[in-house]
């Protein structure tokens, strides 16, 4: 069977999270994996769910500063990281393992 003539589409995780507690509960499961690339990509595709246009408002950080620090090759730093999370409305704890 051919795929001529077909668009392969890409799917894109922040589609499915539809409110703030699918938007959580991804990012707990990615905290959970303790991978920092996984997390930080996370949270990436969390934002995108929100509207980048809208976290960059709120953080006072540039939509380009948001997408860079998300690439797989960026450098989110803790600074982006704590201020895209308070403007998602989410906050980090620490817990004893």
């Amino acid at each position: 069977m051919s795929n001529h003539g077909k668009k392969k589409t890409t799917y894109d995780p922040a589609e499915d999270l539809l409110d703030d507690e699918a938007m959580a509960d991804f990012l707990a499961d990615a905290f959970d994996t303790k991978d920092a690339g996984y997390i930080a990509h996370a949270l990436g595709v969390v934002a995108r769910a929100k509207g980048m246009a809208q976290i960059a408002k709120e953080t006072g950080l540039s939509r380009e500063h948001l997408y860079r620090a998300f690439r797989e090759d960026g450098n989110l730093t803790l600074k982006t990281m704590l201020a895209v999370m308070q403007a998602l409305g989410l906050d980090m704890t620490a817990n004893c393992m």
